[in-house]
């Protein structure tokens, strides 16, 4: 028998032509099979930062585009002479009741409408509850809660910076008619979302046990999460008229 040399081991191995030979049919569906995964990887992955992009800068974006329109009708309102004493409709109503202004949390104004759902939030300003405990509108004079909530991210995400508000900053909730000047005495960082106590007429949470002139702002954290809840809380310490500049208080200079 003759012997097989190195010569003649190579030119079996070659296929036809003088060209290498295919790997084998397992090892070539692998590799298939791993280019196709990373290919719905790379798909996947600027899937999701297009959603990113999109919950967080575009709905912003758009939230913001309808407050400003909704803000200019309700201020055209109140220039006209539309709207009564109580802001513009009346207190129960679907339309804007008045701006909230948290000079340390943003340096613009908030549209406050009636309800808390996400079709109103969305469109980037601050609800006030109806349920599941009523607020109290501070136009009717009675003591209790004027609970609100808004977006912390996305939507508008008009509370935001809602961590950075301090025991004893200002917030001013304006009407047509009247300045409402509160000052924060209490910080809740985290509780249930079910924890409607916050929302009480007498926030006892809050430290206080009597009925007075509160308010309430509720909002999803930890930021970009909605698993619990950042409360702050504030106590009316005077009331302003609104003079024909609308000159605002110290507060908000």
């Amino acid at each position: 028998m003759a012997a097989t040399t190195d010569t003649d081991h190579e030119e079996q191995t070659d296929a036809p032509g003088g060209q290498p030979a295919p790997p084998p049919r397992g090892r070539g569906r692998i590799a298939l099979a791993v280019s196709v995964f990373g290919e719905l990887l790379i798909t996947a992955g600027l899937v999701t930062g297009l959603f990113v992009v999109y919950s967080l800068w575009w709905t912003n974006v758009m939230a913001d585009r309808a407050a400003d329109r909704q803000g200019d009708q309700v201020r055209d309102d109140w220039a006209e002479g539309r709207g009564g004493s109580g802001g513009p409709g009346a207190l129960d109503t679907k339309a804007g009741i008045g701006f909230l202004h948290v000079p340390t949390m943003s340096r613009g104004e908030v549209l406050v409408e009636k309800g808390t759902s996400m079709k109103v939030l969305n469109d980037g300003v601050a609800g006030y509850y109806t349920d599941p405990v009523k607020a109290e509108l501070p136009m009717t004079g009675k003591k209790g809660n004027f609970s609100l909530a808004a977006h912390r991210d996305g939507h508008g995400a008009k509370f935001h910076n809602i961590d950075k508000i301090e025991k004893g900053d200002p917030i001013v909730f304006e009407t047509k008619d009247t300045w409402y000047v509160y000052k924060v005495y209490g910080i809740l960082p985290e509780t249930s979302k079910y924890n409607v106590d916050v929302l009480g007429k007498v926030p006892e949470e809050s430290g206080k046990e009597k009925a007075g002139h509160y308010i309430t702002l509720t909002t999803c954290t930890p930021v970009y999460t909605s698993r619990y809840r950042y409360v702050v809380w504030g106590e009316l310490v005077r009331t302003e008229k609104v003079d024909g500049e609308r000159t605002v208080p110290d507060e908000l200079r």
